[in-house]
């Protein structure tokens, strides 16, 4: 091992040719790692055997992890996370540390700490390159699990679409049978009663679905929605009346500071957001409370809302809460679902162009919006 002697400030390392040759010898090194692997434990070592250096080590604030190489102190994490954050780059010939910060443009994403000597051109070079080198594997392994996740909700779409059309003929069978079986009478009370609820149960699993099926095309990213001129208020009826069983317990309140309001939509997408919005209202409100449900104009929007009494959703679960499958832990989770209902509104909202959110408050309660283009791009309101 080379040894350094503070008192000299000399290290005698064996010459590996110019600063400039030393440089390009390290890109090509460091452009030869494999992105897709972390590149600290390797890039350490490399730069030991470039630089000749005693001790290397490298912080990378992303993952929060060190990487080293030679003898170091305990608190060397600390040291180097104070490089990072207070931007302290520094060559201190009495104790032989070079301190570099890893940036990329404004941004410190990590710190550099040598213990040795090495010119500080050279030394601000290899930092750059460091830094761009822990940069291209944070975009990689970005882009990695962006994909992934693709591939995964590719994955999860098509299987929703063939469980659906696989369940439609059985579910049309069964329900054909058993309403055969209370339209030829001769049942007798308990038996009629069994076969209403089969009958009844097999609806709901025919709304189910078909909602499957309008999942599975809401997923589709080149949707394109057929705009009609479509009435607000029966559009609201529609959906509350289609809900009557889930809004039993709950008073319902429609408020629209014009009746006659309308919008250019695809009714059907728009009735499905809004279902979604007003069931889980129902599902998730305090009995007995009041759902409201409002609509307006804002400048060349239209706003629909749904506002109910219930759990508070974290402000840290309202970012996710329209993923996909997400479901918020604070929800009572003997309340059916499966998570996949206000990504439905969501892709409906932006298959027009439009927004959705969510506020939570223990004393407003909980509201779901949409805003909606009046008419569609490239329209001229009258």
């Amino acid at each position: 091992m080379l040894s350094y002697s503070p008192k000299s400030s000399l290290l005698q390392p064996r010459a590996i040719g110019t600063d400039l040759e030393r440089l390009c010898l390290f890109i090509r090194k460091a452009t030869q790692l494999d992105p897709s692997i972390k590149p600290g434990p390797q890039l350490v070592l490399i730069l030991q055997s470039i630089l000749q250096l005693e001790s290397a080590a490298i912080f990378d604030a992303d993952l929060n992890e060190v990487y080293r190489v030679g003898e170091w102190f305990d608190d060397l994490k600390d040291l180097l996370q104070n490089i990072c954050i207070f931007e302290s780059s520094s060559d201190d010939p009495d104790t032989g540390l070079i301190r570099r910060v890893l940036k990329m443009g404004k941004l410190s994403i990590g710190a550099m700490l040598l213990r040795g000597e090495s010119s500080p051109n050279i030394t601000d070079a290899i930092s750059w390159l460091t830094a761009i080198t822990f940069d291209r594997y944070h975009a990689f392994a970005s882009e990695q699990r962006t994909e992934s996740a693709r591939q995964t909700e590719q994955l999860r779409t098509t299987v929703l679409d063939s469980l659906a059309h696989a369940y439609k003929t059985p579910l049309t069978v069964v329900g054909a049978a058993s309403s055969g079986l209370l339209a030829m009478g001769g049942l007798t009370q308990s038996q009629a009663g069994l076969v209403s609820l089969i009958d009844e149960q097999t609806e709901l699993l025919s709304q189910l679905t078909t909602r499957l099926l309008g999942t599975a095309r809401l997923g589709d990213s080149d949707l394109i929605p057929h705009h009609e001129a479509v009435a607000i208020a029966p559009l609201i009826d529609d959906v509350v009346a289609s809900l009557r069983k889930e809004l039993a317990s709950a008073l319902i309140k429609v408020e629209m500071p014009r009746e006659e309001l309308s919008i250019q939509c695809d009714r059907s997408l728009i009735v499905a957001l809004l279902t979604q919005y007003v069931e889980n209202a129902g599902k998730y409100a305090d009995s007995g409370s009041t759902i409201t449900i409002q609509a307006s104009r804002e400048a060349n929007e239209i706003v629909l809302s749904v506002n109910s009494v219930g759990p508070v959703i974290p402000v840290a679960d309202q970012e996710w809460i329209f993923d996909r499958y997400y479901r918020s832990a604070s929800v009572p989770q003997m309340a059916p679902g499966t998570g996949i209902g206000l990504s439905v509104a969501r892709r409906a909202a932006q298959a027009h162009g439009g927004t959705v959110w969510v506020t939570s408050e223990a004393k407003g309660g909980t509201t779901f919006y949409a805003s909606l283009p009046a008419e569609p791009k490239g329209t001229v309101a009258s």
